[in-house]
């Protein structure tokens, strides 16, 4: 019997206060429930040492055997990615952009043509550019030749009507409050979302390497 094919599935995130990093465990979850290989790396800080209230500490030292991702290495040899970053100003963050803007030789060469990607993202509140910043991202994974992948309707949870949520057609997404410290962490209804993107992404990215 031939052996079925595990979609090696790269998150790669940016996490300040560890509402981004609780969502890309929770695509992991997902990834590896549906047959697929997580790879789990978070891009690199730009935001000097000395600026870190002890609440970034905190979440730096939980992060602490994340290992950094290398835009020029670990965007090959994969089968899809899944990108988490906050929003700033309805926006992808600094760090996130930084990243992106460093893998020209990846796009010089074509690598990530055909293969799907998906987005997710945190902010303040519910209007907090949510929806701008995953649309904008999706931007720039069109100019590498990633096909787009959503969160489609079929997951009732971004439609519900009891809670404060985010999520929405474009992407899996988490309110996290006013703050520091922005102590309202993903809901168990947010997380689903995260979770059934990276299982949602894998069956696709197995499609589309077979």
């Amino acid at each position: 019997m031939v052996n079925e094919h595990k979609p090696k599935i790269l998150v790669v995130f940016y996490s300040m206060y560890g509402h981004i990093f609780r969502m890309a465990e929770a695509a992991v979850e997902g990834i590896r429930e549906a047959g697929g290989v997580p790879i789990l790396k978070q891009v690199a800080e730009l935001i000097p040492e000395q600026f870190w209230n002890e609440e970034i500490r905190r979440v730096k030292d939980l992060m602490r055997d994340v290992p950094v991702a290398d835009p020029r290495k670990d965007l090959d040899d994969i089968d899809g990615a899944i990108i988490g970053t906050p929003t700033r100003f309805g926006n992808m963050c600094a760090q996130m952009r930084n990243f992106w803007d460093q893998t020209g030789p990846v796009w010089m060469k074509g690598n990530l043509i055909g293969k799907p990607a998906a987005v997710f993202t945190s902010s303040n509140n519910q209007h907090g550019g949510q929806e701008t910043t995953i649309i904008s991202t999706h931007f720039t994974l069109l100019h590498h030749g990633f096909v787009v992948v959503g969160l489609p309707y079929s997951f009732k949870e971004q439609m519900t009507m009891e809670e404060i949520a985010g999520g929405s057609p474009y992407g899996a997404s988490t309110v996290a409050g006013s703050g520091p410290p922005y102590k309202r962490m993903p809901t168990t209804n947010e997380l689903k979302m995260a979770k059934d993107l990276g299982k949602h992404l894998t069956a696709i990215a197995r499609k589309l390497s077979s």
